[in-house]
């Protein structure tokens, strides 16, 4: 006998709004770009710590300063869009985009590493050392001029490859290491390579990641978001294990990002958990441990707001929330008057199509903010999708091909509609300043949660102290 299945009718939620600067509550755009250019960045009218000009110090192979002095005024200048035509818009310049220019820091802040250094790596047994120290030297020499740049440009020539990463099983990554480095002595760094914003060919698409990129890591802000619920915090959460940690040792990072209501990133806390349980390969936290991560959350959005406590706050993980950790948020947060734990799931094993017609289906996937609650808890939502609002109502699919897999969203604790949830998911996916995307699969919560965790476990020291994001981005 064949049993017919319904599933509950789906929702679609309208893409979330962005703000930007100006005076108005009206300076909104659906396209995060397109915004920037009309209304200039959320911080440009605010009180920030955004210096201008914003000096840049560079680290660089044999003779190579002179090409990032030409990026840097090549930025300056304006270029129209060779790809994503659909969604890219023409840069106008960093100067006109920001309000703020960039400038060369003056000193001894331009450094280039040895003419042999490939020579050295090519007779070392441990190549990414040799490159590694060799970068690490040179950061160790701007500490001693560090009032004279806000920002350290670093090419890694693509000649040092073999020093990018270990094929030994030993768990090294340049990157990760560089912004440990950098972040433990209070340095943003911006990582650049030859074939992307040295040699990528759509130099529209580049000045944009990367003027983004600088300006916030500058300590400025390009958007937030617009329609928010005023005294709710977000705070996501994502483990990191010790690489010298033992089966028997269980060691590992706890890092915790906050985010105010609009969604704009404050700072993090990293916690060292000794002895966390494993199931699998993911740990977690006892009630005490827990309670000491959510309460140093706290305190910074406390900072932030005056000492006043949010009236909400919605934490996310990408694991799910066993009893012990529950108790610990709830000890943590005995005035708050909601609380939300919400397991953002990557991997569900449901996938969508649209289909207009009966046996039509469309060539693009479902729209982006398509929500299917599959229970009381449990709701499926597609933050990757057709998103024709930032194409000009043409269909546009930031991926390029495939079919875009939802992330589940499991509520442990809480009250209130799972659209809420959604929605606010939803917002978040489109707070990542670090490129120039429309949305991203994740949201921020839980994308900086999860690069942080990669780069703190690789601090040389980690210290009971909060971190501004923008020293890992």
């Amino acid at each position: 006998m064949t049993v017919a299945y319904k599933l509950p009718g789906h929702t679609q939620f309208p893409e979330p709004a962005l703000r930007f600067g100006g005076a108005s509550d009206r300076n909104t755009d659906l396209h995060p770009l397109l915004g920037l250019s009309r209304f200039g960045p959320y911080s440009r009218d605010r009180l920030s710590g955004v210096a201008n000009p914003i000096r840049i110090a560079m680290i660089a192979p044999a003779g190579g300063v002179d090409p990032l002095n030409r990026l840097m005024q090549e930025l300056e200048h304006p270029h129209r869009p060779k790809e994503r035509k659909a969604y890219l818009p023409d840069y106008p310049g960093f100067s006109k985009l920001f309000g703020v220019s960039l400038a060369k820091a003056v000193g001894p802040t331009a450094i280039e590493l040895p003419a042999d250094l490939q020579k050295q790596m090519a007779a070392s047994r441990r190549p990414h050392q040799v490159l590694a120290d060799a970068i690490t030297r040179a950061l160790f020499a701007l500490r001693n001029v560090r009032t004279e740049f806000d920002i350290v440009l670093i090419h890694v020539d693509r000649s040092w490859s073999d020093g990018f990463r270990t094929t030994d099983g030993e768990d090294f990554d340049l990157r990760h290491h560089l912004k440990a480095i950098a972040a433990s002595e209070g340095i943003c760094i911006q990582i650049v390579r030859d074939e992307g914003a040295l040699g990528y060919y759509c130099r529209c698409s580049v000045a944009w990641r990367l003027g983004v990129a600088l300006y916030t890591k500058a300590g400025g802000t390009p958007w937030v978001l617009a329609d928010v619920e005023p005294g709710t915090a977000f705070i996501g959460i994502d483990y990191a294990m010790r690489s010298d940690a033992g089966p028997a040792s269980r060691y590992a990072i706890c890092c915790s990002q906050v985010f105010d209501a609009e969604g704009s990133g404050m700072e993090f806390v990293a916690y060292e958990a000794s002895d966390v349980r494993m199931f699998g390969k993911n740990p977690f936290l006892r009630r005490d441990q827990m309670l000491k991560v959510i309460s140093r959350s706290l305190l910074i959005y406390q900072r932030k707001h005056a000492g006043q406590s949010p009236r909400r706050i919605v934490v996310h993980k990408n694991t799910e929330f066993k009893p012990e950790e529950a108790e610990g948020c709830f000890d943590a947060l005995p005035r708050t008057d909601a609380i939300d734990l919400v397991h953002v799931q990557q991997s569900s094993g449901w996938r969508g199509m649209h289909i207009p017609e009966p046996r039509k289906p469309h060539g693009y996937p479902v729209h982006r903010g398509t929500a299917l609650q599959l229970g009381a808890y449990e709701t499926l939502l597609w933050t990757q999708g057709n998103l024709p609002v930032v194409a000009n109502d043409r269909d546009y699919f930031k991926e390029g091909k495939g079919i875009p897999e939802p992330l589940m969203l499991v509520r442990y604790a809480g009250n209130g509609s799972m659209d809420d949830l959604c929605r606010q998911t939803l917002g978040l996916t489109k707070m990542d300043w670090n490129n120039d995307g429309p949305y991203d699969r994740l949201p921020v919560t839980l994308n900086f949660a999860q690069t942080l965790a990669k780069v703190v476990v690789r601090m040389p020291t980690l210290e009971p102290r909060s971190y501004p994001f923008r020293l890992f981005m």
